[in-house]
Order: structure tokens, then C-alpha cells, then sequence
């Protein structure tokens, strides 16, 4: 399989009650600090409520990022899918396709918030079968299919798309899962990529990600398809520092907010988080396996147990909190792109190569080097004379 990619998955979780406008404006200047450090992807989520997940359009958020980037992919994480017509899904994802020339990745899902669903008259099983529905329109659309259909929710008569995709083959599509086996279904079913948002955060932990690839599996094969475990994301949680001291001194900034937001007001308890106080949460992340607070070297760690209960897949991606101050934070990306994405890139080990072959050979080219100096000098005084 090729390189491990990295990359962040932005719902964001911003605890309630901070200025909007700053703390959007910081997820944009984010998503330029990892372009600017070679992150590979960027996920941006969509959310109509409960104060703490403030973006309600990923496209118009690309959009903007992109004008702000070069290299980094940048893809909707996800588009609640059950909330929209297909066809425009559709014919938006398209046109971000051209703007960003090729840059743009599409990720859909249910909708998480129940509060969201709510403001529209659905419910956690219709937006599950609505996905079911509206992601074949949307997969149907974007081959250049003309598609008539009626939904529970829309009505498309001959639809089609007045763009073809500026990407050929045809940009990332990924569907989410967090602990139903829904996503796993529609992956497998359409042999399209897997946005694990649940990989660490679930109440089997791990076990979670062998149950995920097994229905993609399972379920490819009943409708002959193809799945790729380099199209599969794992998401989660990571803060990083110098040593594990600061790193835990860094998320008292915050962290309290982000387990208030998952413990007591988001309706989804298979996003399942414990802790009563300061030590409790910060015991809990490290010592469930949910994420990492601590070093490079832990950071490290958990990738590779990632690789090894998963079996393999494509891209880490960490989820974005605002576990400490912004400034920690770049510092904790900068850190995992100097130290942690070489180990799983390729670039690590050839550097530590040419360093050990230099230091064994140190010895005879240091004498080399004396003579060469001796030399060079007797010349010179030879020369005086």
C-alpha cells in the first residue's frame, strides 16, 4: 500500500460561548498552517446546531480555504446528505471540483446532531435511509447518468449535470461511520472510500475498525465491487507537545469543553467519552486509546496500533479540537509533521541511514581530511621558500 497521508477532519468542535467570527477565521488559518506543513487532507463538517459545530456549509468553507492554499486536498466532511436535494449536492461538488482544479474531495453521512435533523422533521432513521437513497443519485449524477427518481423528500425529473467533473478519474467520495454499520454498507456497496469518524471514540475502541472493514468487505462483494483500504480514513484525536508535561498542562486550556459538548450535549452517546474532572479526562483519552495527549513518540504509537488492529489504511486524520490555546496547537501539528509523518511516509528511515553510514565512516575521512590539511599546508610553506 503507498504512503500514509495525514490530514486533519475539522467538524470543529469550538466550545460554546467564544466569538464565532475569530474562531471561524482560526479553522481557516489552520487548514493554511497544514498546507503550508504538507498535511495531505483537510475534512470540513456541516452542523446547524448546538452552538459548539459552527460551519452550516463545507462548500462555501472550501471555497474560501482554497483561494488561502496550494497543495492540500480539501473535502466536505461530511455533507449531511438526507438535508439536501442530490442534484444540487451534485452540482456543487462539481463546481468546487473546477475551482479548486481538481482539489476537492466529497464525504456525506446521515447528519450527525439529532437537533439538527429535528429542525427539518426528520429523524436519526430517515436520515440513514435517506443517505441510502440520495448517495446512489449522487454517485448516478456525477458518472453523467440522467436521473429521474422520487425520494421521500425530492422529486428529480430527467436530472443531470450541466458540468462534467473537472477531476478524471473522478474526485474522493467517502462515506462516514461512527458505530452503525450504515456507512460500512454504502462504502461496500458502491466501492467507495470509508471515513472512520469513530475509529478510537467508540465503546469497543478498536474492535471498531475490524467490524467496519468486514461489512465494506462483505457487502463489495455481494454487489461486485472493489473496495481499497488506501480509500479508507481513520479519524481521531491527538494534542502533542515537547514532553508529556506540557502536553497535559496544554489542554487544560479546553478540554473540559469538548467532553462537556460529547457527555452532555450532543444527542450521539456512541461518541462515548468518560471523566468527571481535569485528571479523569486526560486519563481517560490516554489510557482508552481514544487519542493522544503526550509526545511524538506516543503520537507515533498510536498510528502504528491504528495500522496494526486495522490491517491497513490510507489516511490519519485528526480530529481538530480546541483542547488547547491556538498557538499549542499549531505547535502540536508542526510537531506530528517534523517528527511522525516521515515514520509513515518513507522519509524517515533514509535519513537515519545516511547518518549512520556517515558516523561509521567518520574516523577514516576525519584523518582524511587532517592529512588533506597537512598537506595543504606544507604546500604552502613549501611554496614561501
Amino acid at each position: 500500500m503507498s504512503k500514509l497521508r495525514f490530514g486533519v477532519f475539522l467538524a470543529p468542535f469550538h466550545t460554546a460561548g467564544q466569538n464565532p467570527t475569530l474562531a471561524l477565521h482560526r479553522d481557516l488559518e489552520l487548514v493554511g498552517h497544514l498546507d503550508a506543513l504538507g498535511y495531505d487532507e483537510a475534512w470540513i463538517g456541516e452542523h446547524h446546531s448546538a452552538g459548539s459545530e459552527l460551519i452550516a456549509s463545507p462548500e462555501i468553507f472550501i471555497a474560501t480555504a482554497a483561494e488561502r492554499t496550494r497543495h492540500i486536498k480539501l473535502g466536505t466532511g461530511v455533507i449531511s446528505l438526507a438535508y439536501h436535494n442530490p442534484l444540487w449536492v451534485a452540482d456543487r461538488m462539481v463546481l468546487l471540483d473546477h475551482l479548486t482544479r481538481g482539489r476537492v474531495m466529497l464525504g456525506v453521512g446521515p447528519g450527525s446532531l439529532p437537533t439538527d435533523s429535528a429542525m427539518i422533521g426528520l429523524n436519526p432513521t430517515d436520515t440513514r435511509e435517506l443517505l441510502e437513497e440520495n448517495i446512489d443519485i449522487v454517485l448516478r449524477l456525477l458518472r453523467g447518468e440522467t436521473v429521474t427518481a422520487q425520494t421521500r423528500t425530492h422529486n428529480l425529473i430527467d436530472a443531470r449535470l450541466q458540468l462534467r467533473p473537472y477531476s478524471d478519474p473522478l474526485f474522493d467520495v467517502a462515506v462516514a461511520a461512527v458505530a452503525s454499520p450504515t456507512g460500512p454498507r454504502l462504502a461496500g456497496r458502491h466501492g467507495i472510500g470509508l471515513l472512520s469518524i469513530g475509529a478510537t471514540l467508540t465503546a469497543d475502541g478498536f474492535d471498531a475498525l475490524g467490524h467496519h472493514w468486514g461489512i465494506m468487505t462483505e457487502r463489495a462483494e455481494a454487489f461486485e465491487r472493489e473496495v481499497d483500504r488506501s480509500a479508507w480514513r481513520l479519524v481521531g484525536p491527538m494534542h502533542v507537545a515537547e514532553t508529556r508535561e506540557q502536553a497535559y498542562w496544554d489542554v487544560e486550556h479546553g478540554i473540559e469543553g469538548w467532553f462537556d459538548y460529547f457527555q452532555k450535549i450532543a444527542a450521539f452517546p456512541q461518541m462515548h467519552v468518560e471523566g468527571g474532572d481535569l485528571g479523569e479526562m486526560i486519563a481517560f483519552i490516554r489510557e482508552s486509546g481514544v487519542g493522544v495527549i503526550g509526545t511524538v513518540e506516543d503520537a507515533a504509537e498510536q498510528v502504528q496500533r491504528l495500522v496494526d488492529q486495522s490491517g491497513g489504511f490510507g489516511a490519519m486524520l485528526l480530529m481538530a479540537h480546541d483542547w488547547a490555546n491556538p498557538a499549542a496547537t499549531k505547535r502540536s501539528y508542526e510537531l506530528i509533521a517534523q517528527h511522525v509523518m516521515p515514520a509513515f511516509q518513507g522519509q524517515r528511515q533514509s535519513t537515519l541511514d545516511a547518518r549512520d553510514r556517515a558516523s561509521a565512516t567518520r574516523a577514516g575521512y576525519a584523518q582524511a581530511q587532517h592529512e588533506a590539511i597537512a598537506h595543504m599546508t606544507k604546500k604552502y610553506e613549501s611554496e614561501r621558500s
